[in-house]
Order: C-alpha cells, then structure tokens, then sequence
C-alpha cells in the first residue's frame, strides 16, 4: 500500500484517511474508521437461498478478500452476519444468539427482499416479515438472488459508512435494547435458545440439548 506523508497529513491513494496534528497530538478516530472500513469478517452463517452467492463471491471469481472482507468461522471473530434470504421463528432465534456473541462493532447485511417483508413466503405463519423489528439491519441488497457484484457493492456501502462514522445498528440495538427485546419476547415466547444461563450442552444443569 502506497501512503504518502504530506504536511500534517497521512494520505493513501487519494482517500481521505487524515490524521489532523492539533497541538502536536494526532486525531487517529478517522484513521481508524478507515482501518476498519478495510477490514471486515464476515461470520460462515447461510440462513436462506441467498448463501449460494457466498462461495463465487468470497473465492479467486471475485475475490472480496482483495477489498479487505474476508470470511471467519466463528461470531466471536465477526464484524459482518449476512442473513442471506428468509428467516423462519426457528431460525430468528440462533441469528439474535450469534448476533449477541459478535463484538462491537458488528453489523448485519441481508440479501433480497425476505428479511423485509417476506418475500415470496409473505402469507406464511413461521417466516418473519419484518426483521428489523427484531434485530438492526445496516445495509439491505436488493435481488432475488442478489448476484456477487450485488453483494459486493452492498459491502462497498457499509464500508462507506463505517468510514464516515455513521451511526450503525449495533448503537441502535443498545440505544432501543427494551423494545427490541420486547419484540423478541413476543414472537418468540420469551426464551432464546439456548440461554446464556445454563450449560447447554449440559442436560443435568437445566440447559438444552
């Protein structure tokens, strides 16, 4: 990567990725905004028919790790879940728990238009219709399914506005954590599988197999 010093500033390519010198102290949130802008991982979570776009996107086809987004296999690693088509109740509750366990700040993207109204299974009684009632969605890629370019500019989107440093849905989550649970708790009764309370894996303490 080609960075150039200029004056009191730090330029890469023409971004604007600047570190001001203000009484000889270095401003460094821009630049990291734009290191983190750069670097996102996203979770190997397919949770609709939209996840067959995943492997041309992320391998030498298009090769997404070249503008810095790469896959990780656990949330603990993860910036990014793409909740990639319709998502059943059955489902809704394993994307809030792998959401939950993701560091701040962490990010959902979903692909068509499932996640926001149903899509084609709009009339049926387990498909959410409205998911962001649920948990925040950041960016939205149109198509049905959404090819890889699609896919990669919806990334190319929320690098934008990590940079920019625009409020993203994480903040929201926390800023309106009651009523999103409160929504979670309707829909799902009240109990999102397995609970952080109990081993899950362990039947004699109460948690679930």
């Amino acid at each position: 990567m080609n960075i150039g010093f200029h004056g009191d500033k730090i330029k890469d390519e023409g971004v604007q990725c600047t570190m001001e010198n203000k009484g000889g102290q270095f401003l460094i949130e821009d630049a990291i905004k734009w290191f983190r802008s750069k670097s996102i991982f996203v979770v190997a979570y397919g949770t609709g028919c939209g996840a067959i776009e995943m492997p041309p996107t992320f391998t030498s086809r298009y090769d997404a790790e070249r503008m810095g987004i790469t896959g990780v296999a656990t949330p603990r690693q993860a910036d990014v879940i793409i909740l990639s088509g319709y998502l059943a109740f059955k489902t809704l509750r394993r994307v809030i728990r792998t959401y939950e366990q993701m560091q701040k700040p962490r990010y959902i993207m979903t692909l068509g238009s499932c996640p926001i109204n149903g899509g084609m299974y709009w009339d049926s009684y387990n498909t959410i219709k409205k998911l962001d009632d649920f948990i925040p969605i950041d960016v939205s890629v149109n198509g049905c399914m959404p090819r890889p370019e699609a896919v990669i500019e919806g990334f190319m989107l929320l690098q934008e506005r990590i940079k920019n440093g625009e409020e993203a849905g994480w903040e929201k989550y926390d800023k309106d954590i009651k009523q999103y649970k409160k929504n979670q708790n309707r829909a799902l009764g009240g109990h999102i599988e397995p609970s952080y309370e109990t081993d899950w894996y362990n039947m004699n303490s109460g948690g679930v197999a």
